[in-house]
């Protein structure tokens, strides 16, 4: 026999397939919301600040060179001339030989007496130089020098200068290696136009110059006596 459905019960089913529709599409719409909002919010997706994955989704900063940066770099000229005198004091000799002439004399005992002292043989009037950087610490007459000069040497030693002819400059001076502090002469206990040039260290002793001259690179040769 044939089967029949109220009419009741048809309109019932009816309703319950609409509103099953209904929920399925609605169910589409939040889902694709929430994705789109997932898209959107860094923290729907667990980025943060140092997450490799948000650093990757982030445009890379446009890098801007200010307008200062883009004109030709030049160093100042009086930066030039400050490296340029740095340079050149590095460059300088900080160790010279007082005077050209020959070595005529050694350190050492000679006729009984310390020769506190080296000789380097030379003209009336040749200029002396500093052999060190220093200040002038005494400079006038001297027993056995006639004239002399002290000079405290940039090591702390003191540098002594005797027989000179003409003394060319002052107490409290300062000096640097090479600058002409006097003249070959023959004043004092002299036979002959010399100077004499001693070192002291440690408790104002005189030590041989030679040895000490050639531990800052200076070689004067041997004495001729």
């Amino acid at each position: 026999m044939p089967v029949t459905v109220p009419l009741s019960r048809l309109r019932g089913v009816g309703r319950y397939r609409t509103a099953a529709t209904r929920a399925a599409a609605v169910s589409v719409v939040v889902g694709a919301s929430l994705a789109a909002l997932a898209a959107a919010d860094p923290d729907a997706t667990g980025d943060r600040p140092g997450n490799p994955v948000a650093n990757a989704a982030v445009a890379a900063p446009v890098a801007v060179t200010p307008r200062e940066a883009q004109m030709p770099q030049v160093v100042p000229q009086p930066v030039l001339d400050f490296l340029d005198g740095l340079h050149a004091e590095q460059a300088r000799p900080k160790t010279v030989r007082p005077v050209a002439g020959p070595l005529s004399s050694g350190f050492g005992t000679r006729w009984g007496v310390l020769h506190a002292g080296i000789d380097f043989a030379d003209g009336f009037g040749t200029p002396i130089h500093a052999v060190t950087d220093g200040t002038v610490i005494e400079a006038g007459p001297a027993s056995g020098f006639g004239l002399w000069v002290r000079v405290l040497q940039d090591d702390g030693t003191i540098g002594v200068y005797g027989h000179m002819q003409d003394i060319l400059v002052q107490v409290g001076q300062q000096l640097r290696a090479g600058d002409v502090l006097a003249t070959v002469g023959n004043r004092g206990y002299s036979t002959g136009p010399h100077l004499h040039y001693e070192v002291h260290a440690g408790e104002g002793a005189p030590i041989d110059p030679l040895p000490w001259l050639a531990g800052r690179g200076m070689n004067v040769g041997a004495p001729t006596d």
